[in-house]
């Protein structure tokens, strides 16, 4: 089982779902996105990967950015993933993701669904 968790140590949630997943022996790969940000082809993936129709629902747009950026009224799926490219504060976390299956750990239970 090869599982990946796209982590922030700074969010509570984020280290409740790591927590998670190592009560169940799972010792997934971790990447710091905000230290490695994801490319444009990976967030496309995480969002089919996910099951959204729509890059926002990625988004995390109660972040200031969001605003900032006016991201409310923009209709490019391809803008809305530049977005997160270039402020990867924006992307909603943590996700977990087995093999082609993905889960947003909001609350941490919800990544189960994918183990």
């Amino acid at each position: 089982m090869s599982i990946t968790i796209y982590h922030n140590p700074r969010c509570s949630k984020s280290r409740e779902t790591l927590a998670l997943l190592q009560s169940k022996a799972i010792e997934p790969s971790i990447v710091e996105y905000l230290n490695t940000p994801l490319s444009s082809e990976q967030l496309t993936t995480l969002v089919k990967q996910l099951g959204f129709t729509s890059a926002r629902e990625l988004m995390r747009t109660k972040e200031d950015i969001y605003k900032t950026l006016n991201l409310k009224d923009e209709t490019s799926e391809a803008a809305l993933i530049n977005a997160m490219v270039q402020n990867p504060k924006l992307i909603e976390r943590p996700i977990v993701v087995n093999n082609d299956k993905a889960a947003v750990g909001r609350p941490p239970e919800n990544v189960l669904s994918v183990l």
